[in-house]
This record gives structure tokens, C-alpha cells and sequence, in this order.
């Protein structure tokens, strides 16, 4: 990403819900880095007009087009918000408006968009560059459909996944997520957020469920199916204060820059459905005293963002195996840095800014011409490589 700045400095503009914290956090990051408020441009605007356009020296920012209702309706078609369906139609809307956008230097590339959105492309990208994944049998693009709860059953046999992860391709939040555990006498289990109702009906709660009769399970999945379905191999986490636990570790222009501990009673750590934020200093103490580098696991989310050099910002998943001596990536999010009021990792350089701040100041470095000649080449080469860090 080069940026030139216009005559008045660099410009900065925003795609989001202008009502929408994320976009208030944004606008707030840009005016304390001495600089006007970036210009929003509604999803509802994009979305009915069918793109959008924006000046050759503006810096857009696409944020999430999330907790909207008709921003939802437009991309879905679904008249309730709350329900599960819809997220293919809502990945070929959202991938359509990304590419209308016309003119300006992205943060996001709408390529990089595409498979960071699509777990199936996303988990046979990240293995193919050597970073650890749980195991899958739905990874890349010519792998089998998933058709429904039967296919599922035939692959967990085939595979030997008494314990997996059944997901949305397209989901987000863990909407739609299923943690599914089988054994002897055909007995099976899936821990969801996915209330299924007396008709048939799928919906989004924050009430974390179990499940145990398999007529059940198949019918959510036999309804998800049609979306797109990926499975992976449930890996066994480790743990704090008796919870299973994982990171959140936001990576800004190559670099780890903050990072929250998730612990949770469930499989589902997310903070909105009863995870809770663990304590960040134990979790480096037991990677040490296992015997690892804290750097390493850090390094992993480094390694992962590293597939969308394109994207200025990723918020990924971190599945600290039991022991903490190692950790795969369970998933690379584009719109995972909502993470209020946490400052910098120590060492990162960004210890005094939150996640907005941290990207309004890597791209600033970025428009900041090198001074010497032995910069400029380092700057260069981080450039071609892209490895520039905030």
C-alpha cells in the first residue's frame, strides 16, 4: 500500500453503518491523529445505489456491514435479523457491493475479502502456506459439498472426527456454529448458539445450547447445508481457571499489535454469547513455562496474516493447544479488530493505541517519506515483500 497524500493532507473515508461503534471508534482514531473526520458512506447508500465512488487520493476504510437490520434485508433478504439463513446470498451481496466501489486506495482487498469470507478457501489457503489448521475434509474449493446431516455423518466416519466443528462457509459470530461430539451406541452431541424452533425455524441466540437427539442436529444442518458448510476437527484447547481458552490477536500491517484471552464453560468463546476475557499475562507465563516463545504463537498469527498482505488489518483466531506449547489458527477474521478500549501488546509499539488508532498510524507511516537513504531501501524492500509494520 503506497499512499499520496492530496495537497490538505491525506483524506480518509470510511463504507460502514454510521450509527455503528465501529465506525465512532474509527472516526475517533482519525481525528486524534490532528486530522478531519473521515467521510461515511452508508452500506444502506452503496448497497441501493449499487457502488460507490471516491476520489484517487482517499484512503478507504470498508467496515462491517454487521447489526444493521435493513443493511441485513438488502444483503440477505431476510425480513428477520435474528435468523440463521442467507449467508450465501448475504456473501455474493456483500462481495458485489465491495467490487462496485469505484476509485480511492482500499485497506481491503476485495480479493483477500473473498476467501477470508469463505472458510473453505480461507482454511486451504492458510494450510497451503504451512500454517497450523485443525484437519478438514472440506478445505479448498474442489473439495465435496456438504449436502446435509448425512454427508456430514459419511465424512466424521471417513476422516475419524468423533469430535469436529461444523461452520458456516459464510457465517460469522459463530452464527450457525455447531460443536458436535459423537460416541459409542450412536451417541451424539452438538453444543450451538442456534435455537431451533417447534416449525423448523433456525434463529440467532445468545443462549449457548446442547442438543441430543440426532433428529434435531440433522435438522439444523440439513437446513444450513444449502448455505455452505465447512467441518474441522475440534482440537482440544488449553485452559484458564478450568475454562477452554483461545486468543483473539488483531495483526496491523504484518504485525501482532493486540490480542485478548477468550475463556469460556462452552466450545464457544465468543464474548457475546458468554466467553469471557481471560487474563493476558497468565497466558504468556504458561507459554514460557511450557517450555515456548510467547513470540511464536504471536508469530503464527503473523504468518497467517501474511496470505492477505493486501488488507491492512486481521483479527485472528489462536487455538493455544493443551500444554501451551503450541497453537493452530482456527479462523482469520476482516473485521476482528473491535476489540474497545484495548491498548498495544508490550514491545509491539503501539503499547498507548488501540486497534483504530494503530491502522490510522500505519498508514501514516506508510505517506511518511524515508529520510535517509538506508531507510528508503528498507522501506522498499518491506514494500515488495510486504512486511511493513505499523
Amino acid at each position: 500500500m503506497r499512499v499520496t497524500p492530496g495537497a490538505a493532507g491525506p483524506r480518509f473515508a470510511v463504507v460502514g453503518n454510521p450509527e455503528n461503534r465501529r465506525v465512532a471508534l474509527f472516526e475517533d482514531a482519525v481525528r486524534a491523529a490532528g486530522l478531519p473526520a473521515p467521510r461515511v458512506v452508508p452500506w444502506t447508500d452503496v448497497l441501493r445505489a449499487r457502488g460507490a465512488d471516491f476520489a484517487a487520493d482517499e484512503i478507504v476504510r470498508i467496515d462491517s456491514p454487521g447489526e444493521n437490520p435493513e443493511v441485513d434485508r438488502l444483503l440477505r433478504g431476510a425480513q428477520d435479523p435474528t435468523r440463521v439463513e442467507g449467508s450465501a446470498r448475504w456473501y455474493a451481496g456483500f462481495l458485489g457491493a465491495v467490487r462496485a466501489l469505484r476509485g480511492g486506495v482500499r485497506l481491503d482487498d476485495p480479493d483477500d475479502l473473498a476467501v477470508l469470507f469463505d472458510k473453505r478457501l480461507c482454511h486451504a489457503v492458510l494450510d497451503a502456506a504451512g500454517v497450523p489448521v485443525p484437519a478438514s475434509p472440506t478445505s479448498g474449493p474442489q473439495a465435496a459439498p456438504v449436502r446435509g446431516w448425512d454427508d456430514v455423518r459419511a465424512l466424521m466416519r471417513e476422516h475419524r472426527l468423533p469430535r469436529l466443528f461444523v461452520k458456516l462457509a459464510h457465517g460469522s459470530s459463530a452464527s450457525g456454529v455447531l460443536a458436535v461430539e459423537s460416541g459409542g451406541g450412536d451417541r451424539i452431541r452438538a453444543t450451538t448458539s442456534v435455537e431451533l424452533t417447534a416449525d423448523g425455524g433456525l434463529y440467532n441466540s445468545l443462549k449457548v445450547r446442547r442438543y441430543e437427539r440426532e433428529r434435531d442436529i440433522a435438522a439444523i444442518v440439513d437446513a444450513l447445508a444449502p448455505d455452505g458448510l465447512h467441518l474441522e476437527r475440534w482440537l482440544p484447547k488449553a485452559s484458564q481457571d478450568g475454562r477452554a481458552t483461545d486468543l483473539r490477536v488483531v495483526v496491523v500491517a504484518g504485525r501482532a499489535t493486540h490480542a485478548v484471552v477468550r475463556t469460556s464453560r462452552t466450545p464457544l468463546t465468543n464474548l457475546h454469547l458468554g466467553g469471557r476475557r481471560g487474563d493476558l499475562a497468565a497466558a504468556r507465563e504458561a507459554v514460557e513455562a511450557a517450555g515456548a516463545r510467547w513470540a511464536d504463537l504471536l508469530g503464527v498469527c503473523e504468518q497467517a496474516a501474511a496470505c492477505f498482505p493486501r488488507t491492512l488489518c486481521v483479527g485472528v483466531d489462536l487455538l493455544p493447544a493443551v500444554g501451551w506449547r503450541r497453537a493452530a489458527v482456527g479462523e482469520v477474521n476482516a473485521f476482528g479488530d473491535l476489540l474497545p478500549r484495548l491498548t498495544g501488546l508490550p514491545g509491539s509499539g503501539v503499547e498507548g493505541l488501540d486497534t483504530y488508532a494503530t491502522q490510522v498510524a500505519a498508514v501514516l507511516r506508510d505517506l511518511a517519506p524515508p529520510t535517509t537513504a538506508a531507510q528508503r531501501h528498507s522501506t522498499e524492500v518491506q514494500h515488495r515483500t510486504g512486511t511493513l509494520h505499523a
